[in-house]
């Protein structure tokens, strides 16, 4: 009985220690793979980490890139725009200039011709700024004159009215008058624009008296001056 006894004690302590071998080893185990996973874990953590700076890394030098970009385009809205201004100021300058030089080629030519049409020379009517033909024969006449004799003619073209009426719709007429010239000469007779020059004194300058009804038939006309 007491050989019984003994041999369960041992056979229990040989299985209690067998239990507590397995128990130990299962715990290694798992504590092993826990230790892989938090090892895995904190290598795909780092690798996270690197790519996401990598990232900003990059969204930096976009940021850079278009900030640089926008300020390029910044200095080209501006320079485009002072480029602008200084094309408009040399197109004013160039229209000041050729002003001016045809003002000084006409101030220095003398005149060569003289062509008064007025109602008994041109027919022009009251409040008419139509050219009549026989006012259109005058103009053809002078231009025959002038190339048979060429010179660079230069042409200024005075609109006039008489008193009738008032100055601003008289001064409105002789300038209408005036460009009727201009055209036929450009047109028909092909003088270049820059060759031309218009202007109207209305009433201003009547070539004579206004009180008879001959008088204001003369000063409804246009004077064309040729120099050269």
């Amino acid at each position: 009985m007491h050989k019984s006894v003994i041999a369960l004690t041992v056979v229990a302590f040989a299985a209690a220690g067998s239990t507590g071998c397995a128990t130990k080893g299962f715990v290694k185990t798992q504590v092993s793979q826990v230790s892989q996973k938090v090892d895995t874990l904190g290598q795909s953590l780092e690798e996270t980490q690197k790519r996401t700076q990598a990232a900003e890394t990059r969204i930096g030098e976009v940021d850079n890139k278009a900030g640089a970009a926008g300020s390029a385009a910044d200095k080209a809205g501006t320079a485009a725009a002072a480029a602008d201004q200084r094309a408009s100021a040399a197109s004013q300058s160039a229209s000041a200039a050729q002003s001016k030089a045809n003002a000084v080629e006409a101030a220095s030519k003398r005149i060569v011709f003289e062509v008064v049409l007025n109602e008994n020379q041109g027919n022009f009517k009251f409040g008419k700024t139509d050219l009549p033909d026989q006012a259109k024969a005058a103009i053809d006449e002078m231009i025959t004159k002038i190339k048979a004799n060429p010179n660079g003619a230069f042409f200024e073209i005075e609109g006039h009215t008489d008193n009738s009426g008032d100055k601003v719709t008289n001064e409105k007429i002789g300038m209408e008058r005036a460009e009727v010239v201009k055209r036929y000469l450009y047109e028909q007779h092909q003088i270049p624009l820059h060759r031309m020059n218009v202007i109207s004194y209305g009433e201003d300058k009547p070539a004579t008296d206004n009180k008879t009804k001959d008088g204001r038939a003369q000063n409804r006309r246009v004077v064309i001056k040729v120099l050269a």
